[in-house]
């Protein structure tokens, strides 16, 4: 799919107007009543959440060797003499390594130049680009060398959010509003952009930096353009580099230089009218905390949970975006958002809490002394989607998940005679079925949920969503009464449903040949397993490495996970995680369906107790990684 291409996503083609008012919609004449913020209307254009200072330490280094190779417009085009850097192979999400490893001489530079060498020049030149990132360490400098490298390359326009109240110049624009400003929205039409992000990783000097490129849906790049991005890596030889100073990205307006622009945008202002959130003091009635986790969604906190919804700003917890998220580890699960953990589970915790990634495509679902699974969550908001949400009245078009996700959602999509895929691990992969009409709802294990409002998943949606319905939950609840809890939510959803019990075990860091070894023995192990085969007290029905083939373009995705599906439905799943920036991250992935509602309030770690053993027993994971317990267990 072209840059130029012009993809509509629902927002671009509403449904049909909504039904008048009654008491299942009134929207807002209770404090705990539906949210409009995803209703009908097109949203204003949205803009990016990010910033940079005048100085940079550019990794390129334009050395005497630079010869001037063109004028393009109006510009001075330098060629850069470069070579071939090792190690720039894009994984799942884009090229992840330690920012040292970003910071050596032109090795940034390197793959942005493969990137435009990799598409049609009618893909990019006179176009406009968008610049995205989480605020982590390093983004003020790549800011620099991306906006440069785009001018020699013949982009007219790049386009970057602000956010306004930091005072050091630092650049916040998180992934949810980077995919919608590169669709169109009125004044803007996108060709595509640039995500400065390592998401969930740490960040800081001795840490994690990646970029990644999005097309104008703002869908992640297909294989078929990452691969070319790599094959360009080893072989190129020069980088196109316009002569221009390092542009000042911590004011709002326009920078020209020649015909090339590069205009500052405010990213809060514009996310807000995409959400359309209009209401106000929907938390007024009971108790609300956001972690923000020191990144990127801190700038969009405020706006939204106190100043829109009514919460009080006390509610907010870590919302001061820093370059290394505060020492922390911007992942929003039970090991690393502990502090907001402990909060929800201590004596007279908060009715709700939610929590947010580096970069704000991921989040995680607390309520007062209970965890929902990233599985359950997506299962749940499509459930519940056509009532509680006024942007899926006419109904969802269709639900996926990623492979390894646990298959509550699978059991919706049969109750609702909706359309169903599983597909590979990476957002990418739901792109085409949004574009094709196919899909609304999607979501992965990993913390991962979205819609077809853009396409990436969006953190800060998913929490609005569950907003959305709680507050249908207590549509007809007067002051003073219990309120329905997040808890009896998901409990009357394994009523209805069923409970599949899930739990991921990550191994981070681990030395790369081990669990290379680990995943050739499995395989090895698939090629010679039958149905019928006895796997302790569990009965195979069948063991693959999962291929996915993509139902609009037809294109193959191969060697995607390696699964062992028993009789009874359990599951355990195989795979190398594509989004570390060192070493390897193996993760397992354990499940197994309930019906019995008598048994669906067990500890899913006892529950799965049985099939955890067999998991590390099958796949020998000590004696090739020689790790005795996970770093994280969701």
């Amino acid at each position: 799919m072209a840059f130029s291409a012009r993809v509509q996503t629902a927002f671009l083609s509403p449904p049909p107007p909504p039904p008048p008012t009654n008491a299942a919609t009134s929207a807002f004449s209770h404090p705990i009543s539906s949210l409009s913020f995803l209703n009908y209307s097109p949203p204003s254009p949205l803009q990016f959440s990010s910033k940079l200072p005048l100085r940079c330490h550019s990794s390129i280094r334009a050395s005497s060797n630079s010869t001037t190779v063109a004028e393009s417009l109006g510009l001075k085009i330098n060629s850069v003499p470069t070579k071939p850097i090792e190690g720039q192979k894009t994984g799942t999400s884009g090229l992840r390594k330690k920012v040292k490893v970003f910071m050596d001489e032109n090795y940034l530079a390197n793959w942005i130049q493969a990137l435009f060498s990799s598409l049609p020049p009618e893909d990019f030149v006179d176009g406009l680009l968008v610049l995205g990132g989480d605020g982590r360490y390093f983004n003020k400098e790549a800011a620099q060398i991306i906006i440069k490298i785009a001018a020699g390359n013949g982009v007219a326009k790049i386009l970057i959010g602000r956010y306004p109240y930091d005072k050091e110049g630092r650049y916040y624009f998180n992934t949810c509003c980077f995919c919608c400003n590169t669709e169109e929205r009125g004044k803007h039409m996108a060709n595509g952009g640039f995500i400065m992000s390592a998401s969930h990783n740490p960040g800081g000097p001795d840490y994690d930096w990646g970029i990644k490129f999005n097309y104008s849906s703002g869908q992640p790049a297909p294989e078929s353009i990452t691969d070319k991005i790599y094959g360009n890596t080893l072989s190129i030889s020069e980088i196109k580099m316009a002569e221009i100073p390092d542009v000042d990205l911590s004011c709002l307006g326009v920078t020209n230089f020649g015909n090339f622009t590069v205009e500052v945008v405010d990213p809060v202002s514009d996310y807000l009218e995409l959400l359309e959130m209009l209401t106000s003091g929907l938390i007024r009635y009971w108790l609300f905390i956001f972690d923000a986790m020191h990144a990127v969604t801190g700038a969009y906190a405020k706006p939204i949970f106190v100043d829109k919804l009514g919460a009080s700003p006390d509610s907010i917890l870590n919302g001061v975006p820093l370059e290394d998220f505060g020492h922390g580890h911007p992942d929003p699960n039970l090991t690393y958002a502990n502090e907001l953990v402990d909060i929800l589970y201590g004596e007279n915790g908060p009715d709700f809490g939610a929590a947010s990634d580096g970069d704000g495509d991921r989040n995680m679902i607390l309520g007062r002394g209970f965890f929902v699974t990233p599985s359950d969550s997506v299962a749940i908001i499509a459930a519940n989607a056509q009532e509680a949400i006024p942007y899926f009245r006419s109904g969802p078009k269709g639900l996926a998940r990623s492979m390894p996700t646990s298959g509550a959602l699978d059991r919706v999509a049969q109750k609702l005679n909706l359309l169903f895929f599983e597909v590979p691990t990476g957002w990418k992969f739901f792109g085409n079925l949004m574009d094709a009409g196919k899909l609304s709802i999607c979501g992965e294990e990993s913390f991962g949920t979205g819609s077809d409002h853009i396409r990436e998943k969006d953190g800060i949606w998913a929490v609005l969503a569950w907003l959305s319905i709680i507050a249908y939950q207590n549509k007809d609840k007067k002051p003073g009464e219990k309120l329905i809890s997040v808890s009896d939510v998901v409990k009357k959803h394994w009523a209805t449903y069923g409970r599949n019990y899930f739990s991921r075990y990550d191994y981070e860091e681990c030395e790369s040949e081990g669990a290379n070894k680990m995943i050739v023995f499995l395989r090895d192990l698939v090629s010679k397993s039958k149905a019928g085969d006895s796997y302790g007290s569990y009965t195979l029905q069948f063991a693959d490495d999962f291929t996915y083939t993509d139902p609009v373009d037809g294109s193959v995705a191969s060697k995607q996970g390696i699964r062992f599906v028993f009789t009874d439905g359990s599951r355990i799943i195989y795979r190398l995680s594509g989004t570390g920036s060192a070493g390897a991250t193996v993760r397992i992935y354990i499940e197994q369906f309930e019906q019995d509602d008598s048994k669906h309030n067990m500890d899913a770690q006892i529950a799965l107790k049985p099939l955890i053993a067999l998991a590390l027993s099958v796949s020998k994971l000590k004696d090739f990684t020689g790790r005795e317990k996970p770093t994280v267990i969701t």
